[in-house]
């Protein structure tokens, strides 16, 4: 997991989002920070791109709802061909399927807008570190889970419950752990039986809370 300067240089950040007025508070708010430095916006995900290419930015804060790509397609598309660069998802949706659908496109922590100033660069910070990041807002709001130790999934439970909020598919992690398909259906449905969570974001908040999620 590589890390983005913290001490000896400045985290280069580029903001991509629709709305000239939020970026020009973003801009307000990151320039302001002795660690920080915003070398360039873009409004749409084209623009972004091509920035991109040319500056080659630390780490990108991305909005989910943009005209030409959503966030998370743009989040895909820079995670494939760039995968030096970190993305911070900045949304106002709070909905758990964008958390999870946010970590299957690789971005690196998921924000909400309304966010104190003080969590936005927190994030910034905790992402440059080589950590992940999301809003505690947001985990609040998904499912409630119940009081499950973490001593009662196996190691290899573990193992296929990361794989699975990486969004990887059956076979891909049958192949992966070098188990049959069968198998990795049966560690799901035990892992579904143990925890009584049946959602992504479920599985999603799991994971994090335990620190297991590495993506």
């Amino acid at each position: 997991m590589s890390k983005l300067p913290l001490h000896s240089e400045r985290i280069r950040v580029a903001l991509v989002d629709d709305h000239e007025l939020v970026r020009d508070g973003l801009r307000a708010l990151l320039t302001a920070m002795p660690q920080l430095e915003v070398v360039g916006e873009a409004s749409s995900g084209a623009e972004a791109l091509t920035l991109v290419s040319r500056i080659r930015p630390d780490l990108l804060l991305v909005d989910i709802g943009m005209k030409d790509m959503t966030g998370l397609q743009l989040t895909e598309i820079l995670c494939r061909d760039y995968p030096g660069i970190q993305v911070l998802i900045l949304s106002m949706y709070d909905h758990a399927e964008y958390v999870t659908s946010s970590i299957r496109a690789g971005a690196r922590g998921y924000v909400l807008k309304d966010a104190a100033s003080r969590e936005i660069v927190a994030a910034i910070d905790a992402i440059a570190a080589g950590a992940t990041y999301y809003s505690a807002d947001l985990l609040e709001k998904t499912v409630s889970l119940p009081a499950v130790a973490a001593d009662e999934l196996t190691p290899r439970e573990r193992e296929v419950l990361q794989m699975l909020v990486q969004g990887l598919s059956n076979k891909a992690i049958a192949r992966t752990l070098e188990i049959s398909v069968r198998t990795v259906e049966t560690h799901r449905l035990s892992i579904r039986r143990k925890l009584g969570i049946d959602t992504p974001a479920g599985l999603v908040k799991y994971a994090l809370e335990r620190g297991w999620l590495s993506i």
